[in-house]
């Protein structure tokens, strides 16, 4: 099994998206990227702890590559707009790929290269690749909230 991390907006959708994938194992909602240890929810809606939201996701690396992650990372919200996804504003809601390792690392930056050349995107994409630290699981009531609403998915680009 393997880790990959990625924030693209709201947790609740950006799961949801991932829950989907054949290899996808599990997902965990939580906040990275930040200062304050152990955050909650308030904390980081509050913009000051520097987390985002984001999804923790264990893959099968037999079934499901890093780089099929990557895809729909990409596919999944707008990696143009700085800290905010649709009507959700703050530093929280920023697009970014927080790496495990070298090769996660490499592949991330090759992925934003060429999602940056294929054209797809009017404006320069602002996803930040940085090194994953320390992740905190969010509330439970946050864990697979869509899923637990009969609910498909959120808002999309």
């Amino acid at each position: 099994m393997a880790t990959a991390t990625f924030a693209a907006g709201c947790f609740w959708g950006v799961e949801a998206a991932f829950r989907r994938l054949d290899g996808v194992i599990d997902t965990c909602v939580g906040y990275t990227g930040g200062t304050t240890p152990d955050p909650t929810y308030e904390d980081v809606c509050s913009g000051r702890t520097g987390h985002a939201e984001a999804v923790r996701i264990t893959y099968d690396p037999q079934r499901i590559s890093y780089e099929a992650l990557l895809d729909t990372f990409w596919a999944i919200h707008d990696p143009t707009q700085r800290d905010r996804q649709g009507p959700d504003v703050g530093t929280q809601y920023r697009s970014a790929i927080f790496t495990h390792d070298a090769a996660q690392d490499a592949a991330a930056r090759a992925s934003k290269a060429q999602q940056e050349a294929s054209g797809r995107f009017a404006r320069p994409i602002v996803t930040e690749i940085v090194p994953a630290g320390a992740f905190y699981r969010a509330e439970e009531y946050h864990q697979r909230y869509l899923e637990k609403r009969g609910a498909a998915t959120c808002r999309t680009p």
